[in-house]
């Protein structure tokens, strides 16, 4: 009788001791993703980063490979633009966009820019960049070509800032795309440009390095580029 009370004793302390950390864990005092927040004044439980604080693994302290910029970039910098006699125009300047490409510009980063314009740029601008894609035919509106002059003398900087930060109707692609495997397309747009015009559009200096990895950041280089 005292080893069967002792039992169930037993067996009600394990029960209550399961339930209990069973609660626990099922209302910890923390906040769902963009839920609403009582406790700050602005309602939002997302915080964001402190300032001056950087997360784990995304110093990015080279501005050229991250952003296509220059160092010194001036936001307040004019695009300054030369039409001809109809309005279209010829030549546009991007002061702050970098003109060479801080990685080596290979044949495998070729085919990998080949490869994932493919998936993400084809259905808009089309298998040779005349802005003739899938959607396009369907009535979607017309990006621009990248066969004009305007955008055969833009920097590679320039492609890169509008894969990243998006412009006009195209939309942000940074979130899709890694920084590694948007050099990689705009290098395969500079291959269809001179593609399209052999002898007007600007030379893509090819190197021997190898390059990264897609899913790995790339390391900066000096060579290769447009000159």
């Amino acid at each position: 009788m005292l080893q069967s009370k002792l039992l169930w004793t037993a067996i009600l302390s394990l029960v209550a001791l399961g339930a209990g950390c069973r609660y626990d864990m099922q209302d910890q005092p923390r906040y769902k993703a963009f839920k609403k927040s009582d406790f700050f004044a602005d309602k939002r439980s997302s915080r964001n980063l402190p300032n001056g604080t950087v997360p784990r693994g995304q110093l990015r302290s080279d501005k050229a490979l991250y952003t296509g910029q220059k160092e010194n970039a001036d936001p307040n910098a004019p695009v300054q633009t030369v039409k001809d006699e109809a309005g279209n125009t010829l030549i546009a300047s991007f002061p702050n966009a970098i003109e060479e490409f801080p990685v080596p510009v290979t044949k495998e980063l070729v085919d990998r820019g080949e490869q994932r314009y493919k998936v993400f740029c084809i259905v808009c601008h089309g298998p040779v960049g005349n802005g003739d894609g899938m959607i396009v035919r369907r009535g979607f509106s017309k990006p621009p070509t990248y066969n004009d002059d305007r955008l055969r003398n833009a920097p590679v900087g320039h492609f890169f800032d509008v894969i990243t930060n998006g412009q006009g109707k195209m939309n942000s692609y940074a979130s899709q795309v890694p920084v590694a495997d948007r050099w990689a397309i705009v290098a395969y747009i500079r291959a269809l440009q001179i593609s399209q015009n052999p002898d007007g559009a600007k030379p893509l200096t090819m190197t021997k390095e190898t390059t990264p990895k897609p899913a790995e950041s790339p390391k900066p280089a000096t060579t290769g580029g447009a000159k």
